[in-house]
């Protein structure tokens, strides 16, 4: 019976500090982001205003770790816009929705 080899040598290379620094910078701003949301969320009164910061927070925060982690923002532009363009169609799509779907409950009252 044939044994594999009990001594595998391992190579464990030097962490790469640009990367690393990198990867806090993302953190860092992610977290800013998310603390802001936290300090509109317990100051500010629930109204369009807070809803409208949040929806905008959340495309912010979206839209950069779409570009970090999935690499989206050093891909080539026609991707970057292949996805963006039907992206901004699914969000006005949306608004008009609950845009007719606030007219029509208003007419039902």
């Amino acid at each position: 019976m044939d044994h594999a080899e009990d001594n595998v040598q391992v190579n464990v290379l030097p962490p790469d500090k640009e990367k690393i620094k990198k990867l806090w910078t993302v953190a860092a701003i992610l977290g800013a982001v998310t603390a802001v949301e936290f300090l509109i969320a317990f100051t500010m009164h629930h109204g369009p205003l807070k809803t409208a910061i949040f929806i905008g927070l959340t495309i912010v925060k979206a839209s950069y770790i779409v570009g970090e982690f999935m690499h989206l923002r050093y891909e080539v532009k026609v991707l970057f816009w292949s996805i963006l363009i039907p992206l901004t169609f699914v969000i006005w799509m949306l608004v008009a929705f609950i845009y007719e779907g606030i007219i029509i409950s208003d007419l039902r009252l």
